[in-house]
């Protein structure tokens, strides 16, 4: 049976993605598929999705992250609840 969670996003997150959305059409796409993944396997379970745990980052301080494409999303899971802390673009030239 698969588990479903919600997702919430904070404040800060909502800011930026509506910031990002303005110049990134694309991104609506992006997060679409951020969410279906993050509803049914935030912990990645699976070992399919392109998600990591932060070290060194504590509960509370967004310590996942989902790639994809050149999105990061950052996100806590407590219980059953996702909330999205962050979103960023990574640049072109960053590697």
């Amino acid at each position: 049976m698969m588990q479903v969670f919600s997702v919430q996003s904070t404040s800060h997150f909502d800011r930026t993605f509506r910031k990002l959305v303005k110049k990134h059409r694309e991104l609506v796409d992006a997060f679409a598929k951020v969410l279906h993944i993050l509803k049914s396997d935030p912990y990645n379970t699976t070992r399919s999705h392109p998600i990591k745990k932060l070290e060194g980052v504590k509960s509370g301080d967004a310590e996942y992250r989902i790639r994809v494409g050149r999105w990061r999303f950052r996100y806590d899971v407590i219980e059953r609840t996702v909330y999205l802390k962050a979103c960023s673009l990574r640049r072109e030239d960053t590697y």
